[in-house]
């Protein structure tokens, strides 16, 4: 790519941001934050796990963004009857006209662009697991054969809070390739006068497609480009590694009430995730900002409290802000 190539494309994220929200509007109002992390996520080329009690308009978000992105789009509700089978696809023995039979692979839901897992957390962790060689490795391995998935490819699921009856807790190493763990809350009392008052009177006017997949896989070019100083990203780092207690210079807090922290994945996160938003708000380099708009969502899926912690209302968001507070950006 040429630098005028480069310049241009840089050009088209920041421009796009502003497209992209002028769409979601059509369907969605508020949630600033979440959106900009969801976007976040997309352009660093990662998989999105959004968090939210029923109701809060997490599917038509994640449908929406789809639909701005032009990509092949399936749905997979997880239920607690699903089967692994359900999701990758299975093995179906045919017979060609000549009489020889076969099996045949039959693609599952899998084999799209962007994957709505609608309700992950309700449905057991055998099943949960069949996407983890799909999330990692971008591929299917059936009947011994490899089948690849095309590009890009986004798994965005939604969960329960774990509260909630007749949920399951996600395996940790599954949580743990989720690039962000998204909080979507109740919306403000104003907004959410303007939804009900919206989709109650007319019907949404259609979103329209803005970016294609092949514009999508130059975004994520573009993001791993972007410069980061050393020096901020050993406080991505640093910030990371005091998640791990029992370890030299880890906070007392985190001694405390973390039973289990973030691993390097986690510090890879942050700086790629640093890297697209310096360029979706129209900077030229990351900066501390960038890391610290990002430690909660990148953090609270992979650090696990102490029964301590659960027993006195300490709550990883707590730990996340403690870390931001107390943990120096230059040494």
């Amino acid at each position: 790519m040429t630098h005028e190539d480069e310049a241009q494309v840089v050009e088209q994220i920041r421009d796009g941001r502003e497209r992209i929200v002028q769409e979601l509007s059509k369907v969605i109002i508020g949630q600033e934050e979440v959106i900009e992390q969801l976007l976040i996520c997309l352009f660093a080329g990662g998989h999105c796990l959004i968090t939210g009690a029923p109701g809060l308009a997490k599917t038509l978000l994640v449908s929406s963004v789809a639909k701005i992105f032009h990509l092949n789009f399936q749905r997979i509700q997880f239920t607690p009857d699903l089967m692994p089978a359900d999701i990758t696809g299975t093995e179906i023995l045919e017979q060609s006209a000549d009489g020889h039979r076969q099996l045949q692979f039959v693609k599952g839901p899998i084999f799209a662009n962007v994957i709505l897992a609608d309700e992950i957390n309700r449905t057991p962790p055998k099943t949960q697991a069949a996407l983890l060689e799909a999330m990692q490795e971008h591929q299917v391995t059936a009947g011994g054969q490899r089948f690849e998935l095309e590009e890009p490819f986004f798994v965005l699921a939604t969960q329960n809070p774990i509260e909630m009856e007749g949920t399951y807790p996600l395996p940790e190493a599954q949580l743990d390739r989720f690039l962000f763990n998204v909080l979507i809350d109740y919306l403000p009392p104003k907004d959410e006068l303007a939804v009900v008052l919206q989709t109650t009177s007319t019907k949404p006017e259609p979103i329209q497609p803005i970016f294609t997949g092949e514009d999508v896989a130059r975004f994520h070019a573009a993001v791993r480009r972007v410069p980061i100083a050393e020096s901020i990203a050993a406080y991505a780092v640093r910030l990371v590694a005091a998640t791990r207690p029992g370890r030299d210079g880890t906070p007392d807090f985190v001694n405390q009430y973390a039973s289990w922290g973030a691993g390097l994945r986690a510090a890879q996160t942050l700086v790629l995730g640093a890297k697209a938003r310096a360029l979706l708000n129209g900077h030229a380099h990351v900066r501390t900002e960038d890391i610290q708009a990002l430690a909660h969502p990148t953090l609270r899926h992979r650090v696990l409290l102490s029964y301590r912690a659960e027993a006195e209302g300490f709550n990883v968001e707590n730990l996340v802000t403690r870390l931001l507070q107390e943990i120096p950006t230059e040494v």
